[in-house]
């Protein structure tokens, strides 16, 4: 098999996370249009992830938040997106680089994207690159990782967005 010297494993995901980027901006010129709304787990190890103490001790190495009814300030760079959010009725700011990403999904259209975080694509032989996910797939349900506070050994439990709609 050829050695792939271009990468075009990195310039996908880059290209995707540019989909993502893409979103978050007209959210933030515009708001969410119709019943959209967002669900982004991202490492809160990685570089350049900005959080409270609390927070981070509270999620020390992966997060899931929702870009929904309560979120404010919400401003995108072509590096990174930071907001506003409330946890436990305290008021936050978040700071997350597009490389600490790594799923996004919008549940209202069942669209999603996961991605290989940067920092692993480096360690790692060629990474794979970011799936769309369809609709009434596994892997559209998949996306929707809870976070999970780990011990020493990384774990991540799975769960249905539908386990947190009421019904």
């Amino acid at each position: 098999m050829a050695t792939d010297h271009i990468r075009y494993d990195l310039l996908a995901q880059d290209a995707l996370r540019g989909l993502v980027r893409k979103v978050l901006t007209d959210t933030a010129k515009s708001g969410l249009p119709g019943e959209h709304h967002f669900s982004i787990s991202f490492r809160t190890d990685a570089d350049g992830v900005k959080m409270s103490p609390r927070l981070r001790e509270q999620f020390p190495q992966e997060m899931t938040i929702i870009l929904q009814y309560q979120f404010w300030d919400l401003k995108v760079t072509d590096a990174d997106f930071e907001v506003g959010l409330s946890f436990g009725g305290v008021p936050e700011k978040l700071t997350v680089p597009f490389a600490a990403i790594k799923s996004f999904f919008d549940p209202s259209v069942q669209f999603g994207l996961q991605f290989e975080t940067i920092e692993a694509e480096a360690a790692v032989a060629p990474a794979q690159p970011a799936k769309p996910v369809a609709a009434g797939t596994p892997a559209a349900e998949a996306t929707t990782a809870a976070p999970v506070e780990t011990q020493d050994k990384p774990t991540g439990e799975v769960v249905r967005l539908d386990r947190f709609r009421k019904k």
